[in-house]
C-alpha cells in the first residue's frame, strides 16, 4: 500500500539544521513585527486599559497596608473599612477593564488568524498547480486547525504577557511606595527565577521540536506499516520494518526524556521565581521590622507578591512553556510550507520464456506452482462465503488473470495464496509447501504479491527496487527498469541515487516502480492484484509482457479485457460457480465472461 517511510531516518530537533532553525526564527521575529507595527493603535489602546489594571493591582496592596496601619492597628476601624472600600471598588472596576482588553485583543488575534489562512490557501493552490500528481495532505490541517492552534496560543501568550508586564508595575510601584526596602528583598530571587527560566526556553523549545517531529514520524511509520502490512507479510519483510520502526520508537523515548529533563529545570525555575521571594520576604522580617517597616507595608507587601505578581509570573511561565512552543513550531511550519513552495519509445521485446500460448496445456512438472483444495473463506461467523469449497491448480511458468465482479473475492483469493488469510478449511499449498507459517529469508522469495495501491517508501530509487532482493547488481537493477521501460521516470527523478518521496508521486508511477521490484525479486510466484490498474494500456501490456517472460508463475488480477486475453488461462470468480480456461474457451462457456468481456 502506499505509504511513506520514515525509517532510519532520524527526526532532527526542530525539522532542520540549526542554521535552518536560526533562519526560520528569524524570518517568523521580522513578520511578527511588521504584523505589530502595522497596529500601533491597538497596541497603544491595550497598553492603556492595561495601565488601569496596574492601578488595579497597585490599589490592592496599598489599601491594604494603608487599612491596617492607619485603621484597624491605630483603633480607627471606620479609616481601615474606608481603605478596604477603596480596594473593593478597585475589583469591580475590573470588569469593564478587562472588556476593554479583551476588545482589543480581538483587532490582534483575528487578522492573524486571516491572514494565516490566505495563506495556507494560496500555499495549497499554489502547490496544486505546481505538482498536481502531489496530494497536499496538510492543507485542511493548516487551514482549520494550525490556525486555530495559533490563534489560540498567540491570544493567550499576548494576554499574560500583558497581565504580567502590567501587574509587575502596578506590584513594583505598591512595593517602592510602601518601603524600597522590599526591593531589596524581593528583586533577586525573583529576577533570579526569570532569569533561570528564560535559559531554558530555547532548549525547551528545541526539545520540544524534537519530541513532536520524532512523534510525527511514529505516527507516520505505524500508518505506513498498516496500510502495507499486507505487502510486508507476503514478502516477508517483517523483521527489517519491526527494526525501522523500532528505531524510530527508541528516538521517540530520547526526545521524551531529554522533554521532561527540561521540563524539571523549568519547574525548578517556576519554584524560584515564584515561591523564594515569599520565603525571602518571611525570613527578612525582623530586619526590615527593625528598619521601621510597619506590619501593614509587610502585610501589603506579602498581598502584592502572592495575590498578583506570583499567580501573573506563573500563568507567564506556563504559557510561555507550552502554548509558546505550540506557537512557534506551528508558524515554523507555515514558514517552511512556503519557501517549499516557493519558488514513447518503442516497447521493448521481453526476454524469450519457454512457456505455451493461449489455449494449450502448460508444461507440467513435479509439483504445481498453486495448488487450492477445497478452500472456504467467510469473514465472520455466519456469513455467507466468499469462497466455497474454491479448488484450482496453477503449473509452474503459467500465467493466470483473475477475472469476476468487485467484491466476489478476487483480492481474497490473492490474499490466500500469499499466505496474508488463512482459509477456513481447505488446503493451499505453494509447490509443495504451506504458503503461511514462519518468514525466514529463505521463504520470503517464493511468491510476491503486488496490491492495487503500490508500497513504496522513502529512499533512494535503488533501495526501493532492491527492497526485496537486496543482492541484485546494478545489471539486474537496469534490465528491470529497461524491461518496464520505466528509464524515462527514473531518469526524471534524478537516477537510481536520487532520493524517491511516495507522496510526490502519482499512482501510477508508484505501481511502476512496484512492478520493477518485483520483477528485480525474481519471485517464482508472482501475484498482481490489480497492480497495474493506475497504467495506461500499452504500460499495462508491456509490464505483464515483461513479468510473464521471466521464468516463473504470474497470476493478475485483470481489470481489462486485453490483460485476461494475455493470459494462458483465466479463472471466472461468480461466487458460486467458478470457471477457468482459455479465452475462447470461456466465451462460448461462462455467461459472466461474457458479460465481462462486453462491458470491458
Amino acid at each position: 500500500m502506499t505509504a511513506r517511510g520514515t525509517a532510519g531516518r532520524a527526526p532532527a530537533a526542530g525539522g532542520g539544521t540549526p542554521h535552518e532553525d536560526r533562519g526560520t526564527l528569524r524570518r517568523l521575529l521580522l513578520r511578527g513585527r511588521r504584523f505589530l507595527l502595522r497596529r500601533k493603535g491597538v497596541l497603544l489602546r491595550l497598553a492603556g486599559w492595561s495601565l488601569l489594571e496596574s492601578a488595579q493591582t497597585f490599589l490592592g496592596g496599598y489599601c491594604l497596608a494603608r487599612a491596617l496601619d492607619e485603621g484597624f492597628l491605630a483603633g480607627r476601624t471606620g479609616t481601615g473599612l474606608v481603605w478596604l472600600a477603596v480596594a473593593a471598588v478597585a475589583i469591580l472596576a475590573g470588569g469593564p477593564l478587562v472588556r476593554g482588553v479583551f476588545a482589543e485583543l480581538a483587532s490582534l488575534v483575528e487578522p492573524l488568524r486571516d491572514a494565516l489562512v490566505r495563506r495556507a490557501v494560496t500555499q495549497s493552490l499554489s502547490g496544486a498547480v505546481a505538482d498536481p500528481a502531489r496530494a497536499d495532505g496538510g492543507a485542511v490541517s493548516r487551514l482549520t486547525h494550525q490556525t486555530e492552534i495559533v490563534r489560540d496560543s498567540f491570544a493567550g501568550l499576548l494576554l499574560t504577557a500583558r497581565s504580567f508586564v502590567f501587574t509587575l508595575v502596578g506590584a513594583v510601584a505598591g512595593l517602592l511606595t510602601l518601603t524600597p526596602l522590599f526591593l531589596l528583598v524581593v528583586v533577586p530571587p525573583l529576577a533570579l527565577g526569570l532569569l533561570l527560566f528564560l535559559a531554558t526556553l530555547r532548549p525547551m523549545a528545541t526539545a520540544q521540536r524534537a519530541f513532536l517531529d520524532a512523534d510525527e514520524a511514529i505516527a507516520d511509520r505505524v500508518g505506513a506499516v498498516g496500510a502495507g502490512l499486507r505487502d510486508i507479510v507476503a514478502c516477508g519483510a517483517g523483521a527489517q520494518v519491526a527494526d525501522r520502526t523500532e528505531r524510530l520508537i527508541g528516538t521517540g523515548a530520547r526526545t521524551s526524556r531529554i522533554l521532561a529533563r527540561w521540563a524539571a529545570v523549568r519547574t525548578l525555575a517556576l519554584g524560584v521565581a515564584g515561591q523564594l521571594p515569599v520565603l525571602t520576604l518571611l525570613a527578612a522580617t525582623p530586619w526590615l521590622l527593625g528598619r521601621g517597616v510597619t506590619a501593614g507595608a509587610l502585610l501589603g507587601a506579602l498581598a502584592y507578591l502572592v495575590q498578583a505578581l506570583l499567580p501573573a509570573l506563573h500563568t507567564l511561565m506556563t504559557a510561555l512553556g507550552a502554548a509558546g512552543t505550540r506557537l512557534l513550531v506551528v508558524l515554523e511550519r507555515f514558514e517552511d510550507r512556503e519557501a517549499a513552495a516557493a519558488p514513447g519509445a518503442p516497447e521493448p521485446e521481453p526476454p524469450a520464456r519457454p512457456v505455451v500460448k493461449n489455449g494449450a496445456a502448460p508444461a507440467r512438472r513435479a509439483r504445481p506452482a498453486v495448488e487450492i483444495r477445497s478452500v472456504t473463506v467467510a469473514y465472520g461467523p455466519g456469513a455467507p462465503p466468499v469462497l466455497d469449497s474454491l479448488d484450482l491448480t496453477v503449473e509452474q511458468g503459467e500465467h493466470l488473470a483473475v477475472v469476476g465482479p468487485s467484491g466476489i473475492g478476487k483480492s481474497t483469493l490473492t490474499g490466500v495464496i500469499a499466505g496474508l488469510l488463512v482459509p477456513d478449511s481447505g488446503t493451499v499449498l505453494l509447490a509443495g509447501e504451506p504458503p503461511a507459517g514462519p518468514r525466514t529469508s529463505a521463504s520470503a522469495p517464493r511468491r510476491v504479491l503486488i496490491p492495487q495501491q503500490a508500497y513504496l517508501f522513502t529512499g533512494t530509487v535503488r533501495d526501493n527496487l532492491l527492497y526485496l532482493r537486496p543482492d541484485a547488481s546494478a545489471a539486474e537493477l537496469s534490465a528491470a527498469v529497461d524491461a518496464l521501460d520505466a528509464d524515462g521516470l527514473v531518469d526524471r527523478l534524478g537516477g537510481p541515487d536520487a532520493t524517491v518521496e511516495p507522496a510526490k508521486l502519482s499512482q501510477g508511477e508508484r505501481q511502476l516502480l512496484a512492478l520493477c521490484r518485483a520483477y528485480v525479486s525474481a519471485a517464482p510466484l508472482m501475484i498482481l492484484d490489480e497492480a497495474t490498474c493506475h497504467l495506461d494500456p500499452v504500460a499495462e501490456a508491456r509490464a505483464e509482457r515483461a513479468l510473464a517472460g521471466l521464468p516463473g508463475t504470474l497470476i493478475v488480477v485483470a481489470h481489462r479485457l486485453s490483460s485476461a486475453r494475455r493470459a494462458d488461462r483465466v479463472l471466472v470468480l461468480d461466487g458460486t460457480r467458478p470457471a477457468c480456461g482459455t479465452h475462447d474457451e470461456l466465451l462460448t462457456g461462462s455467461a459472466l465472461y461474457r458479460d465481462l468481456a462486453g462491458h470491458w
